[in-house]
């Protein structure tokens, strides 16, 4: 009789210890950013075009056989790492591409998700992630930066970590 109770006893410790354990494995996107825009987050709406990418370090990016580094890395980068741009909507919806008005582009990025600006951080809600851009406008509102830091390889193949500071201007 106690073996039985016993056995009974683990197979209901054994139940509850499964019972217990989750197998809930959905991951819990955030949110989309819903509502009218604040007076301050007007000045968003509109395509802005990457027009420039500076880094704090001198990095050579060309295959030229020279050796030629600088902070230009937009200069450096072929049309279709170029041509990148962010458009916003005033539904708060956003669109981010790059290389689909190049022409011959191997690599194109096609994003879309919602959008707020809260002070001066852009946050941005698409494919299960939210990226907060801390940004800084000119004077008339007319482009904005941002900066990250980042591993960068060279044409040789050192990688050097440096700040990259994105430029964007209202078309």
């Amino acid at each position: 009789m106690k073996r039985l109770f016993l056995n009974y006893v683990t197979l209901g410790s054994v139940l509850l210890i499964f019972n217990a354990c989750t197998t809930d494995n959905e991951v819990e996107c955030p949110e989309d950013y819903v509502g009218a825009l604040a007076s301050a987050e007007e000045k968003m709406v509109g395509e802005w075009v990457l027009t420039a990418i500076e880094a704090d370090k001198e990095i050579d990016l060309t295959d030229d056989n020279e050796d030629n580094p600088d902070t230009d890395i937009f200069a450096q980068y072929s049309d279709c790492q170029r041509d990148g741009a962010y458009a916003f909507s005033s539904s708060r919806g956003y669109t981010f591409k790059q290389g689909l008005k190049a022409s011959d582009c191997e690599r194109t990025v096609n994003l879309e998700g919602t959008w707020q600006l809260a002070g001066s951080t852009l946050s941005l809600v698409g494919s299960c992630n939210v990226q907060n851009l801390p940004l800084e406008f000119n004077s008339d509102n007319t482009e904005f930066v941002f900066s990250e830091d980042f591993n960068v390889m060279d044409i040789q193949g050192a990688t050097q970590q440096t700040k990259v500071s994105f430029t964007y201007t209202l078309q």
